[in-house]
């Protein structure tokens, strides 16, 4: 799911409609597991016919894309708004931070959400297959991002090569977490763990971005 608004009524009330199966989705399987949830309880927790549940999702699984998505959206927003041309790592560090930082009570419940969802998804390969997809929208819509802030200091593959492992340092911070009691602040948490794994990349993105490339 996009983070940018719905540019009508009707896309504002769908994507409402959306977000309210996929938290019921969400909190079924925080409390019966995902093996033991139908889409006939999503749509009925949702309080939305069955046929409505199918219209926006093909399986129960699926229900939760759009919150295990939010962060990425985020991220890539947050990424739109820095000025082409400035340094791409720094860019990618603070976005990581501020999209992944828990300053209140929903961010907080978000993160918790997802965790919920990501230990859940480690018995459920469809649940699993969901959080893969969802991860490789994320990097695809990435690259015209990373393409801009690079503002012609990149080739097209080393692009893709920065957005992938970008949108991967992510999805890893977030695994490592989920594994974890730590909290969502401080040592250990998805901001402080992302910023890790992106610093790990950062020596070969400088170089990549110094070097520069007329390739693909």
């Amino acid at each position: 799911m996009s983070t940018k608004p719905p540019s009508s009524l009707t896309e504002r009330r769908k994507a409402a409609t959306q977000i309210e199966i996929a938290h019921a989705a969400a909190e079924l399987f925080a409390t019966q597991g995902p093996h033991a949830t139908t889409a006939e309880e999503i749509a009925r927790h949702a309080g939305v016919a069955l046929r409505t549940f199918y219209r926006y999702f093909r399986s129960k699984q699926d229900a939760v894309s759009p919150l295990l998505a939010a962060g990425a959206d985020r991220w890539r927003t947050l990424l739109e708004a820095a000025e082409p041309g400035a340094d791409l790592t720094s860019a990618l560090e603070t976005a990581a931070e501020r999209s992944l930082a828990a300053p209140d009570e929903a961010a907080t419940t978000a993160l918790l959400r997802t965790r919920e969802l990501l230990r859940a998804a480690a018995d459920d390969p469809a649940l699993r297959a969901v959080w893969y997809r969802v991860n490789q929208e994320s990097e695809e819509r990435l690259v015209p991002v990373v393409a801009r802030l690079a503002d012609g200091r990149l080739g097209a593959i080393q692009v893709r090569l920065v957005a992938a492992a970008a949108a991967d340092a992510i999805r890893i911070a977030l695994e490592t977490w989920a594994e974890t009691e730590a909290g969502v602040t401080g040592e250990g948490s998805p901001a402080a763990l992302a910023i890790h794994c992106l610093r790990q990349l950062s020596g070969g993105m400088r170089t990549l971005v110094a070097t520069g490339d007329s390739e693909g």
